[in-house]
């Protein structure tokens, strides 16, 4: 299986695999208004296998501390639970941890992220930017961070 860096000939293809994913909510929307956003970084969007998979992280911060975002992740329907989630979960946090990254926090379900080594963050006293995500708010640590408030990139506060 290919992993690599999403290129601008990727950009439709990602909105495609997205929209099938995520059942044409608005998480396609939210990665065209990520690309814009300050917080992206083109080094952690990365597609598997001509998009059949996409994942990004952007920048965010837990308190001023700098962390990642990771999401929206998406599997074309017809090709889940063949490894390509796995496969980007794999390379986009060897890819931040190679960046010196010191975390990086997702929303999702603790039994399938748990396997990627991520914990619930408050063990780390790691706070969602919405108290109800607590149950599924998780953190995977490289280095050191401070207990404190996590915000994502801006476009995530227009879902």
């Amino acid at each position: 299986m290919l992993i690599r860096r999403e290129t601008p000939a990727d950009i439709d293809a990602i909105r495609t695999v997205t929209n099938l994913a995520f059942k044409d909510g608005p998480e396609a929307q939210l990665i065209d208004w990520l690309r814009e956003d300050p917080g992206w970084i083109p080094e952690l969007s990365l597609v598997a296998d001509g998009v059949l998979g996409h994942v990004v992280c952007t920048r965010g911060y837990v308190g001023d501390v700098p962390a990642l975002g990771l999401g929206p992740i998406s599997v074309q329907p017809s090709h889940q639970r063949a490894g390509i989630g796995s496969a980007l979960m794999h390379a986009v946090l060897g890819a931040a941890e190679a960046r010196g990254e010191c975390a990086v926090i997702l929303l999702g379900s603790p039994d399938y992220y748990s396997r990627f080594g991520f914990r619930l963050a408050a063990e780390f006293g790691i706070t969602p930017p919405v108290p109800d995500w607590a149950p599924y708010f998780q953190a995977r640590l490289f280095g050191d961070v401070p207990a404190g408030a996590f915000r994502y990139a801006e476009p995530f506060n227009r879902l």
